[in-house]
């Protein structure tokens, strides 16, 4: 009888990438005492004619502080991520992934004089978005409605009280963008 090894199959190309990059910029940070974390994935208001800041409303998405901050955020992105890409496809969550930076990214530079940097606001749209995975037409399952209520909830009440460098605001951001994207695209399917 002969043991058949399993293959490792390569399922969820952005999900895999978007860790391995956030990765490798986490270690380029360690190199450079964080100055290259600052310089190219921290979001912060600069003069609107420079153009790093137009791309750091973006790439902040893919810088993180420390170990620890890179694997809270890819804990649930590794493990959330697979079942998104599954149903969406990879370019549609690319898509959403960038819309949610995008956004969060601007509303913080409107907004607020802090930097900004991590996947925070990536994780809750993907949290949100995984509550949409059952949704019927015309249907909305209580435990997406407990989800949103929970999460969203929990940052704002955060974000009045706490007193940390955690930005509410992008999960809240985060958590409405995947709000948006799941009823978009399940109403989108109900019509096809």
């Amino acid at each position: 009888m002969k043991i058949q090894i399993p293959k490792i199959e390569f399922n969820a190309p952005v999900v895999v990438w978007y860790s391995v990059i956030s990765f490798v910029i986490l270690l380029f940070g360690f190199a450079t005492n964080n100055q290259s974390t600052d310089a190219f994935f921290t979001c912060y208001r600069t003069d609107p004619s420079d153009p790093m800041m137009w791309l750091r409303m973006v790439s902040y998405v893919l810088g993180h502080s420390d170990m620890s901050h890179y694997v809270g955020n890819f804990f649930l992105i590794i493990l959330l991520g697979p079942m998104l890409e599954e149903k969406y496809g990879s370019k549609v969550l690319l898509l959403m992934m960038f819309l949610t930076a995008a956004v969060g990214g601007i509303v913080n530079v409107l907004l607020t004089t802090s930097g900004l940097r991590g996947a925070s606001g990536i994780v809750f749209m993907f949290i949100i978005l995984c509550s949409f995975t059952s949704v019927q037409s015309g249907r909305i399952p209580l435990t997406m409605v407990l989800v949103v209520i929970i999460y969203i909830g929990q940052e704002i009440v955060n974000g009045v009280i706490a007193a940390d460098n955690i930005s509410q605001l992008t999960h809240i951001i985060g958590g409405i963008c995947g709000i948006c994207f799941g009823l978009y695209y399940n109403n989108r399917r109900a019509k096809e």
